[in-house]
């Protein structure tokens, strides 16, 4: 048995984009064939140009998908999520949470580089994701003989978790999908987080969906947090800069620090 961590990058959503420039194509013929009013042909053109658009769109998100994917050439879903699970580091007995665990690929990572600790994987699994589920991420542990993690479904918005529950939070491009404050969403993640525990998170910083990140961060820090920093990882650390500017990643960081 192998372990599948799926794409970051759904192919329902290549197919549902294909499937409207097909729509659109299909309309601009047949207007065309049909072109006896000024508002048929003037139809005909804006189907030609939406079927155009959504081509281009198809194929750049079928680019998408081969880059990501775990069993193609590039394979950069798996370069981020062993960057990210590099730096997670927990002491013998320790616990660590994974916010939005999805296939359970980040989880897992963390749990093998970390036998002696053990890790609770959370998601609640949404229609966005369809193919990721509970049970993918449980067949993918036991595929890789990973045998101290959990998973269970949750809302990152509000955790199932006491507070000060684990000695490591992480997460690997989750927060930025959430509609809503993020900063809200951070500071229910560190919740749960024990005093003197770490958070490795790892996101898509963008200004229009956080906000101000350093004044945040300004926040932490005066609230007695140590060693709080926002690391970039689409300067080639997980990312090429060239790469991150078209597949518009470029804000992609890691969020680091203790509690």
């Amino acid at each position: 048995m192998k372990a599948d961590y799926k794409n970051w990058m759904p192919r329902g959503l290549i197919y549902g984009n294909a499937g409207v420039s097909s729509v659109f194509l299909a309309v601009g013929l047949l207007c065309r064939k049909k072109k006896e009013s000024r508002a048929l042909r003037l139809l005909s053109s804006l189907s030609f140009v939406g079927a155009g658009v959504g081509l281009l769109s198809s194929a750049y998100l079928l680019m998408l998908y081969r880059i990501f994917s775990y069993n193609g050439k590039r394979k950069l879903a798996k370069h981020i999520i062993d960057g990210v699970a590099s730096r997670i580091k927990l002491p013998t007995g320790g616990k660590g949470l994974d916010v939005g665990c999805g296939s359970g690929a980040l989880t897992i990572a963390a749990a093998k580089r970390n036998p002696e600790a053990s890790f609770v994987g959370v998601d609640r699994w949404g229609q966005e994701y369809a193919s990721f589920s509970q049970k993918l991420c449980e067949d993918n542990a036991r595929a890789e003989g990973v045998t101290n993690v959990h998973f269970l479904r949750a809302d990152a918005r509000e955790l199932p978790f006491p507070n000060e529950s684990f000695d490591l939070v992480t997460s690997n491009y989750v927060y930025h999908n959430i509609p809503g404050d993020r900063q809200a969403l951070l500071r229910e993640s560190l919740r749960v987080l024990k005093k003197g525990g770490r958070f490795v998170i790892h996101d898509i910083f963008y200004p229009s969906a956080y906000g101000d990140i350093q004044a945040f961060l300004k926040s932490l820090q005066d609230e007695g947090y140590a060693e709080v920093r926002l690391i970039p990882t689409a300067d080639g650390l997980f990312v090429k800069k060239c790469e991150a500017r078209w597949m518009m990643i470029a804000d992609s960081a890691l969020l680091m620090g203790i509690k």
